[in-house]
Formats: structure tokens, sequence, C-alpha cells
């Protein structure tokens, strides 16, 4: 029973001694585990807890446990002292560690005062880095905190990318050390979690540009950071969840010249947002979801893009104030008008393509007005036409609307004009007979519905490109691009075109190409073409030609007659050609050409004088290639696509020995095949060589000497048969004669 009793009392006493070490062991791992953002409260709290555990097992009575002598007697007890084995681990704990040994730097790249540890899988900041280094760069690590402690060395520092981390928690007054700090990127972390619990980042007192994209922000989280930037001029707030910019919002970033809101989800800009950013110049809202501008008055901004909203209306506060902005961009959104800005304005960049747009008057919003694009005073009357508003407007796009005429009173205060694209509406004619544009390089009118175009020689002097593919064009006056003495590039394809014969009096309607002297480009494709007479491209400097898709297409032989030394590229693919009469072998300055997909039979003619780079002949008719154009071709072919054509593989060893000794590429040459015998299974041609065709020669000699052979033995034959069947008459006729 004793022995029962001491049993009980030794287990009771390792239980209690086994909670104990328990207890200490967790002590010691709270203070051994490390934590991003501590400062040393945590470990003085552990060691706090530790003493008072110590105290507190030293000063409680053992009077359930047994005592030293009991465990004495206790034969499988052989304690080493008289101190309980559970005050041991706390002891040990009680100790301070002694400090680690510092960490090797990672495989960061350092300069003089340079570090880039960019994607090296970081959880925490290197602490052994060099002094006096102005720009760090840890972006897509594994950081998560971000402390005082881990940045002390960093008071030096002008540039700090921190950029696709997993960073949720900053000290607070962090940045505060760093009064040299220019720039910070904080972009694609879990800022948002931090913001959750309202703490203040600053100080930013010295930071200058600041990017905070990406970052699960929604409205009024971006004040815990902008609360204190005084010289803050660059903000990037993209990519966030903000639905709403409160009037206070940059109050603390008063000097503010970019900000950039784009891919937010913002419905609504509180009154007085922007008002104390008397120096903001850039500012990017696009890809939101503002539907409404009824008060724009931002006038020393020089930059605005409202584009891909859902915006409805677009206008300024009437004000003689002059407006500084430059670019405007309003595309891609709902506007079934065109904007009003202000009256006095520096505008040189508009675009309102993809929206709603079906006319340049329209009347609309205000009732009984009616509002021209460049109208910005709306009040009676409305006989008065306000004529002064795009004096310096240079680019203007309003492509992709539903426009179905553009009058010349839309032009009237565009003197300035250099590039409009009107491309994509419903547009059915085109007329300009004033100098209201001179100073347009670029017109873009394709894809339109456009049946008529008629300019004057004054009415674009310095158009250089002219767009009207896509288009119904079937009438055109014969000189009517001849009325543009700068023209060039010109783009047609996809109408219907007529080309003026050499002589066209009394012709069919057409157009002429001749003596344009600067047209270096000119697209034909797909626009009806029948025939391309002789001399039709004389006296101009076209490098650039293409007359593919245009089934039937005949040529003359000198329908590029003048183009000897300035044409470099030609295009006549898809036309159903059998036979190019054209001598292509005088256009010496040629490189590219495209034959594919016609009923080629053998290929053109070219010389050694020729300077072909680029040559394609897919999908032909073509069996052999002719061994002297191949060899002329030699010394300056690089590129040539010849798949998909009934090459005869014996006929063309010339063009394969070519081939081997030349730095001639074939990209398709997977899909070149040739054929042995007529209707033989077709073989990729790399695996032709001179002995099989050798072979397949003496194969085919024997079995014709074979051939002759039996032919001989077979003419032998019958005549033997015949001089018997001759003698055995002969016999017959003298055994009858003897009778008689």
């Amino acid at each position: 029973m004793a022995l029962l009793l001491k049993q009980r009392e030794h287990a009771q006493f390792k239980s209690r001694q086994n909670s104990a070490d328990t207890d200490a062991l967790q002590l010691r791992s709270a203070t051994d585990t490390e934590t991003d953002g501590t400062d040393g409260t945590e470990e003085l709290r552990a060691r706090a807890a530790g003493d008072a555990a110590l105290d507190q097992l030293q000063t409680t009575p053992r009077d359930h446990g047994p005592s030293v002598d009991q465990l004495q007697t206790t034969p499988r007890s052989r304690p080493l002292s008289s101190m309980s084995w559970s005050v041991l681990p706390l002891l040990l704990f009680w100790v301070p560690a002694a400090p680690r040994p510092p960490a090797p730097l990672p495989s960061c790249t350092v300069t003089q005062t340079e570090v880039f540890c960019r994607d090296l899988s970081l959880r925490t900041v290197p602490q052994n880095l060099p002094e006096g280094i102005h720009t760090l760069d840890l972006s897509h690590n594994q950081l998560q905190n971000l402390s005082l402690e881990t940045l002390a060395f960093a008071h030096s520092l002008h540039r700090l990318n921190l950029r696709g981390n997993k960073i949720h928690f900053i000290q607070p007054g962090l940045f505060a050390a760093m009064t040299q700090l220019k720039v910070l990127d904080l972009s694609r972390n879990h800022l948002s979690a931090f913001a959750v619990h309202r703490t203040q980042v600053g100080p930013l007192r010295s930071v200058e540009s600041l990017d905070l994209s990406s970052n699960g922000l929604y409205t009024d989280m971006t004040a815990y950071f902008l609360s204190d930037s005084p010289v803050l001029l660059n903000l990037s707030l993209s990519g966030n969840s903000l639905t709403k910019i409160s009037g206070d919002a940059f109050r603390g970033s008063r000097l503010l010249r970019k900000v950039n809101l784009h891919n937010n989800v913002i419905m609504e800009i509180e009154d007085g947002a922007f008002d104390s950013l008397d120096h903001l110049a850039d500012l990017d809202l696009s890809k939101n979801s503002i539907n409404c501008i009824t008060d724009f008055n931002l006038y020393n901004l020089k930059s605005l893009n409202l584009s891909q909203n859902s915006l409805e209306l677009f206008q300024s506060t009437p004000s003689d104030e002059i407006s500084k902005l430059v670019s405007l961009d309003l595309s891609q959104n709902k506007l079934p008008l065109l904007p009003l800005i202000p009256r006095k304005n520096k505008l040189e960049y508009l675009d309102v393509s993809r929206n709603q747009i079906q006319g340049v008057n329209v009347t609309g919003s205000y009732p009984g007005q009616i509002f021209f694009l460049c109208t910005c005073l709306v009040q009676p009357p409305s006989s008065t036409k306000h004529y002064n508003c795009f004096h310096h407007l240079r680019f203007l796009d309003m492509s992709y609307n539903n426009f179905q005429t553009l009058p010349e009173s839309l032009f009237y205060t565009m003197l300035s004009l250099e590039a409009l694209n009107a491309s994509n509406n419903c547009i059915t004619s085109f007329i300009l007979t004033s100098d209201l544009l001179p100073k347009v390089r670029t017109l873009d009118l394709s894809d339109n519905s456009l049946q008529t175009f008629e300019i004057t020689e004054k009415s674009l002097p310095l158009l250089e490109e002219l767009y009207l593919n896509g288009n119904i064009l079937s009438t055109l006056d014969f000189q009517t691009f001849q009325t543009l003495p700068n023209l060039r590039r010109l783009h047609l394809q996809q109408n219907a075109i007529r080309i003026c014969p050499h002589s066209f009096a009394d012709a069919a309607p057409c157009v002429s190409f001749k003596s344009n002297p600067n047209l270096e480009y000119l697209n034909l494709s797909e626009t009806h073409l029948e025939t391309v007479p002789a001399l039709a491209f004389r006296n101009t400097s076209l490098k650039h030609l293409d007359l593919s898709l245009n089934p039937g297409l005949a040529l003359h032989y000198n329908s590029f007659s003048g183009l000897e030394h300035t044409l470099v590229r030609l295009f006549l693919k898809e036309n159903n050609i059998t036979v190019i009469k054209s001598d292509l072998a005088l256009l010496t300055s040629l490189k590219y050409v495209d034959l594919s997909t016609n009923q080629l039979t053998a290929l053109p003619t070219w010389n050694r004088e020729s300077s072909i780079e680029s040559l394609n002949l897919q999908n032909n008719n073509l069996v052999t290639l002719d061994y002297s154009t191949v060899l002329a071709l030699e010394h300056s072919l690089k590129t040539l696509y010849v798949g998909s054509n009934p090459l005869s593989c014996c006929s063309n060893l010339p063009f394969l020995q070519m081939l081997q000794r030349s730095a001639v590429v074939v990209p398709d040459m997977d899909a070149v095949t040739c054929v042995y015998l007529e209707d033989s299974e077709p073989v990729n041609m790399e695996k032709v060589t001179q002995e099989m065709c050798e072979n397949l020669q003496n194969g085919s000699v024997n079995v014709v000497m074979m051939a002759v052979a039996a032919l001989v033995l077979i003419v032998a034959l019958v005549l033997l048969v015949k001089c018997c069947q001759s003698r055995k008459n002969k016999s017959r006729s003298r055994s009858w004669s003897y009778r008689a």
C-alpha cells in the first residue's frame, strides 16, 4: 500500500514537472520566433513572463509532491542535483541567447550606390547591405512586414522599390528617418490589410514619387498614405477598388503634378476634390465608371484621360479663363454629342473615338440650342456661332462613331489640324472645296460608306497619307490624286477602281496615278481591277505596289515602266495569273515579290542585275524551276517560299544544289514536295538525291532498251511468220500446177 502511494505521488510529480517544462518551452519559443516589425517589446514581455514563472515555481509549496528524500528512496529516481527538473528549462530560457552571426548577403547585384535584390524569394530585408546606398530594389520577393529594425540602415536611400511583395504591415514613422527618399514603389502588395486599421504611414516628407497601385485599396484608405506628403509630385493609385474621390483626398499633397487613377471603379468625384492641386498637369481617370462631367474647371491641367468610362456628357464650366489642356482622351465612352470644352483653350489632341456620336450639328441637353464642335457658349441667341475654339488642335480622332457626314463647317477653326481620323463611321460623301485644312498631313476615311470623294487643289496641299480603303468608291475624277502634290501613301483597297489607259479619251470612268512625283506607297488590292495598262505609274516614286486579290488581272508588257529604279515591293498574290508578260527583270531595285496563289507554270525572267531578296511562289502550278533564272537570283536571294507546287523531283536538281551551296532560306521547306514520276506519290524535296534520279534514269533506260528489244523481237517474229506463210503458199501453188 505504501509502495502504491509512493508511485502515485511520483506520477503526480512527473505530471507537474512535464507541465512546467511545457510552459517554459512555450515561453522560450515565443521569444525566439522572428516576426517582421518587432522592436523588442515582445522579447521583454516574454522575459518578464519567464521571470514571473520562475518566482512562482520557487515560492510554491510542494505539499502534494514527493520530497527529495522520498525520491531518493525510490529505486528508479536518480536526480542529478537538488534543483527540480522543472526549473532547468526556465533557467536556460532566462540566460540571454548569444547574438546570431550576420546572414550572408543573398545573390544581390551591388554597385557603388545601388543594390538590386529583385526576385530572390527573400522573406526579410538583408541586414548586411553596404552603407550609403542610394537605390535599393527588393521587388518581387516575399516580404510581409516593414519595420524600423529591418530598414534601420536605409537613411541614405533615394529610391526604394518594394513592388510585387506581400507587404501588409508598415510600422508607423518608418520613412521619417529617410530624409533623402525621393521615389517609393509599394505597388502590387497587400496594403489594404494595413489601411483597414486606420493607421497613418507618414510622414513622407521627402518623397516625390509614390506608387500604391494594385493594393486592393478602397475609398478613404488613401488618406493614411497621403496625409503628410508635402512634396509629392507623382502618385499612382491605379488598379485599386476606389469608388469615390473625396473632397479632401489630396489635401496633404498639394504639390501633385501627376495623378494616375486608372482601372478603379470610381463613380463619383466630390466637388473640390482636385481644387487644392494648383500644379496638377496630368490626370488619368481611364477605365472607371464615371458617367458625367458637367463642370470641368481644371484650367491648369494639360492632359486628361477619361477613356473607358461610361460618359454620356462632358461639359466645361463657362469661363473666359484660358485652359492649358493640351490632350483630352474621351474614347470608349457613350457620348452622343461632341464635348464642350473651355472656349479659350490650347487643345492639341482630342480623341472621341468609339462613342455614339451621330453628327456635328446636334440638339439635346440644352433645349432650343444648336451646338457645333467648337461652340462653347451655351446661351441665346442660337444663331450666334462661335468659331474660335480649336485654333491649336493638331490631332482629331472621331473613328468608330455613327457620323454620316462631315460638313465643311466642322473645320472652320481647325487651321492647325495635322491628322484627322474619321474611319469606321457611316460617312457617304466627303467634299472639301475650300482651304480649311491647309496643314493636314494624314486623312483617314477608311471603312465608311463613301461613294463620293471630291477635293480641289487648295483643299489638302500638304496631305501625305490618304486612307480610302474599305469604301464603295467607283466613280472618281481621273485627276483626283494629281491634285495632291505631296501625297506619299495611298490606300484604295476594297473599292472598285479602274486605272485610266495611256490614252483615255472617251473612256469609261477611271482614275490616273501618273504624275504623282512623291507617291511611294499604293495599295490597289481587292479593287476589281481587270488590267494594268502600259505606263500606268509613270512619273511616280512608287516603292510599294500591291495589286493582289484581283482575279483575272491582266498585266501589260510595260505596266511597270517608269518604276525601274524605285519599286522595291511588288504584291501580285491571288490573281489567277497564268503568265506574267511584264518584264520584271527591268525592275533592278525590286527586292520583295509575292506571286503566291496564282496559276503560274513558269518563273518570270530575271537576270544577274536583279536584286530579289524575298520571293514567294507558293501555291502555283510550277513543275520545273528554270535553272538560268534560279542561277541569276542566287547572288541576292535570301528567302524563298515554294511550297504547294507540283514540282518534279529530278527536273529540279540544280535548284536543290543551289539551296545546298547558298544561304537561301526556305521557311516552308516541310511543305515543298515533288514527284519522281507523273503518278507517283509526292516526297519531301529535301530527301531527293542525284543518285536516286540517276538510278531512276538508268532504270528508265533499261526499260526502254528492253521495250525496244521486245519490239524488235516481235517484228522479227512477225516477219518470220509471214515468210513461212509465203513459202507455204508457194509450195501449194506448185503442187496444184503439177496436178494440172
